[in-house]
C-alpha cells in the first residue's frame, strides 16, 4: 500500500470513492460533482481541496482509499484543517488503511501548525465514532450541523432579499 498526494488523473477513482461513501450514507443521488469539477477545483492556481490517495499494488494499481481535506479559519483558533471525507473501499476495510490515511491527515495538520482538525460523522456510524474517540478525538454531541442547500439559497434570495 502506498499513500501519496492525489493527482488530476486520480480524480475518476476519487469520484468513485465519493460515490461509494454517498451510497454507504444512504444518499446515493446526492453526488453532483464530476471528474472535471474535481480537477478544476483541486488542481488550479488556488486549490479548494487537497487529497491523499491510498493505492495498492495490483495490475493496474488501484486507488482504494482517500482522505480529502481543505483549510478553514476559526475565529477562536486560527487556521484549521477540515477533513471532508475519509473513504476506504469496502473490500479494504479492517486492513489498517483507514488508520493510515487518518494518520496522514494528522501529520499534515501538525506540519501546517493548525490548532484543530474538524470533520463530521453520522450519529449512527458507531464504529467510526468509537475509532475516532479511541484516537483522542472528541465527539461533540452538543453541536449540530446546519446547512442551506442550493434550493434554500435560491429561496432566500428570491423571497427574503426583496
Amino acid at each position: 500500500m502506498n499513500i501519496r498526494r492525489g493527482k488530476p488523473e486520480d480524480m475518476k477513482a476519487v469520484l468513485g470513492l465519493i460515490q461509494e461513501l454517498a451510497d454507504f450514507e444512504k444518499e446515493p443521488d446526492a453526488v453532483l460533482i464530476t471528474v472535471a469539477d474535481l480537477i478544476r477545483d483541486g488542481f488550479g492556481a488556488n486549490p479548494l481541496f487537497h487529497v491523499f490517495v491510498a493505492e495498492i499494488e495490483s495490475d493496474p494499481k488501484e486507488i482504494v482509499g482517500i482522505a480529502l481535506y481543505y483549510y478553514r479559519y476559526s475565529t477562536w483558533k486560527g487556521k484549521i484543517l477540515h477533513l471532508e471525507d475519509l473513504v476506504v473501499k469496502e473490500k479494504m476495510r479492517g486492513t489498517g488503511l483507514g488508520y493510515a490515511l487518518y494518520s496522514e491527515i494528522i501529520k499534515q495538520a501538525k506540519k501546517d501548525q493548525v490548532r484543530r482538525i474538524d470533520w463530521h460523522v453520522l450519529d449512527w456510524n458507531t464504529p467510526a465514532i468509537e475509532f475516532y474517540e479511541k484516537t483522542g478525538a472528541k465527539y461533540l454531541k452538543d453541536w449540530s450541523v446546519v446547512q442551506m442547500d442550493e434550493m434554500g439559497i435560491d429561496h432566500f434570495i428570491e423571497n427574503k432579499l426583496k
